[in-house]
């Protein structure tokens, strides 16, 4: 596994493309944060990184499966997939190398960031006044965003040989399980039971819930739940594949 782990995560940041894939997560969030006048929050006349936990999950939903997607579709297309079985590595050991060095990669590029509290921290009046509970609350839930967005990527890279297509499969599930379940509840906002279900199924009620600063275990449940599944669902396709 840490052989696997070290080689890709090595190769992404050998990678010119994948240096610039994290360099524009954190310029865009950057410019978002600090010069666009309706995002900035040197316009909001008060201490709040409320913008950036904002933008962040749709940014990752996308950056994500920018860095997952050659991890096996990548394998397939130039056949190194056969050369990694004849290796004395389990499937398991490989996809969990596979799957940590993406969630690594993307955590190294979350710490950047800090920057921004730092500065709100020092532009606070008086110095200080932010909300560091709900800032590292916030930081918390992205990192378990994070680490099923990576899931959801690898799932995704499994299916296809193609890239591209590993890609898009990735956006659309992101999409979907951050999106679309609370969509649905909106719509069900009458019906009580399965109201809640679908919002409960949802990314981004888990999201908003561990951003205020309280810590539920139902909402890390979740969140390894869906890292447990797709994981799991990743494993049964490359056995499939295999076979």
């Amino acid at each position: 596994m840490k052989i696997i782990f070290f080689k890709e995560f090595h190769s992404f940041y050998s990678s010119f493309i994948g240096f610039i894939t994290v360099s524009l997560f954190v310029l865009i969030t950057g410019i978002l944060l600090w010069v666009v006048p309706s995002y900035s929050v040197l316009d909001y006349g008060y201490a709040t990184l409320e913008t950036f936990f904002d933008l962040a999950p749709i940014l990752l939903m996308i950056i994500i499966p920018a860095i997952t997607m050659k991890l096996y579709s990548e394998e397939y297309q130039s056949g190194t997939i056969e050369w990694l079985y004849t290796k004395p590595l389990s499937e398991f050991d490989i996809l969990m190398g596979k799957y940590l060095a993406s969630v690594a990669v993307m955590m190294v590029s979350l710490l950047p960031t800090l920057v921004y509290y730092f500065s709100v921290y020092a532009l606070g009046s008086p110095i200080g006044n932010v909300d560091s509970g709900g800032v590292f609350g916030s930081y918390f839930g992205l990192s378990f965003l994070v680490m099923s967005f990576c899931a959801i990527g690898i799932f995704a890279s499994s299916l296809a040989q193609n890239q591209i297509v590993a890609f898009i499969t990735a956006i659309l599930l992101n999409a979907v399980f951050f999106w679309s379940f609370g969509f649905v509840s909106e719509l069900l906002s009458h019906s009580g039971f399965l109201e809640f279900v679908f919002q409960y199924l949802g990314m981004s009620y888990h999201y908003r819930s561990i951003s205020r600063g309280v810590v539920d275990t139902r909402d890390v449940i979740y969140f390894l739940s869906v890292v447990s599944i797709f994981l799991f669902l990743t494993h049964f396709i490359i056995d499939q594949k295999k076979s």
